[in-house]
């Protein structure tokens, strides 16, 4: 069954070294765990490497037996089972049985070739996968009202074939499992993920990471990392949520003002910044103890939006910050985690012809 995990890494701009470049399919694909999150030219190069340079790269149709793989790189036969498996799985290898032993050979005869064949496997399994996701969520314009700020998350997305459900699960719970979102040491019987993204997916408004939290009666931790799972795919995106700065600001203006005074909010607190007659109407309510969220709003309402988010930050507040589906619809959802990753298979794909051109050299 095919099953990949992509992992969107800076291109090896320039470099024509063939470890270099092999290292780097390999973290990309994630064949490999590290404690680092890449390789570098001083790392020993990997079992899964070693197996490559001296058997499938030197001779990728000669076909080889397991035992002659682990030979190569020095491996039991069990882990050699288990590194086969994944190589098999994410479509680089393929593999027959002759005898009582497999055999196995680089898929197209050449890693370039190979490549080419997981990514276009990975392209319409991802589609297919993304089409069911899409049906589970709601239209909404409202959702998309306020404009994303610039995100620069690597993408990290698990594609797999649609495999059997699993006993207690359904067809939601295997395909959310499928793309990576449960974790990699997700319990049985642990929802969280699916009730994350029914909620977000159900939702027009951006959803704060605390309101989750509090919705279901988990910890802020276990929510930021759901949250950051469904990121790094591009499900979800976080969002500025400016309809919550005045709700903060005026908890800061009191509290500050209680604490320290006029005077230092005027300096130091950034109100004397704002232009004059806002800033002498929301002292002087705060003096008398006047001053409401509404109040604050309608002080703050031609005042731009990064001067508001300035104001607050120095208040001693930080900018409110919400998670919405990164989309109108699923299908503006599901078109913008298909561009991602149709950028991060070209790169595959670059990289394997280059990798198969420093071979001739």
């Amino acid at each position: 069954m095919f099953r990949i995990r992509l992992v969107e890494q800076p291109m090896p701009t320039g470099s024509k070294d063939t470890d270099v470049l092999l290292e780097w399919l390999i973290d990309s694909l994630s064949l490999v765990r590290r404690k680092a999150e890449t390789w570098g030219p001083s790392d020993e190069p990997s079992a899964l490497h070693r197996m490559f340079r001296e058997a499938l790269l030197a001779a990728p149709l000669q076909g080889w037996n397991t035992r002659e793989l682990g030979d190569a790189c020095g491996l039991s036969q069990t882990a050699m089972h288990n590194q086969m498996a994944r190589l098999r799985e994410s479509g680089l290898v393929a593999s027959e049985l002759d005898g009582r032993w497999h055999i196995h050979v680089l898929r197209g005869g050449s890693m370039s070739n190979a490549v080419e064949l997981v990514s276009v496997q990975a392209r319409k399994i991802l589609e297919m996968r993304l089409a069911e996701l899409s049906a589970l969520i709601e239209d909404s314009n409202e959702r998309m009202k306020t404009p994303i700020e610039e995100e620069d998350l690597a993408l990290k997305i698990n594609i797999s074939e649609p495999g059997a459900t699993a006993n207690n699960q359904d067809r939601i719970d295997a395909l959310l499992n499928d793309l990576g979102l449960n974790g990699e040491r997700a319990k049985k019987g642990d929802y969280l993920a699916r009730k994350v993204f029914l909620e977000l997916a159900q939702s027009h408004n951006a959803i704060t990471m605390l309101a989750l939290a509090d919705r279901f009666d988990e910890t802020r931790s276990r929510i930021q990392r759901t949250l950051e799972r469904m990121r790094e795919v591009g499900i979800i995106e976080r969002v500025a949520m400016p309809e919550r700065i005045a709700q903060d600001v005026f908890a800061g203006l009191m509290r500050q003002y209680d604490a320290r005074g006029e005077e230092w909010l005027m300096n130091r607190g950034g109100v004397g910044r704002l232009p004059e007659s806002v800033s002498k109407k929301l002292i002087s309510d705060v003096k008398k103890k006047k001053l409401s969220i509404e109040k604050v709003e309608n002080n703050l309402a031609d005042v731009p939006l990064d001067n508001q988010k300035l104001l607050l930050n120095t208040l001693g507040g930080r900018m409110p910050y919400g998670f919405r589906i990164a989309g109108k619809t699923g299908t503006e959802m599901s078109e913008k985690i298909l561009n991602r990753c149709d950028r991060t298979l070209r790169r595959l794909r670059t990289v394997a012809k280059r990798l198969d051109e420093s071979l001739q050299v």
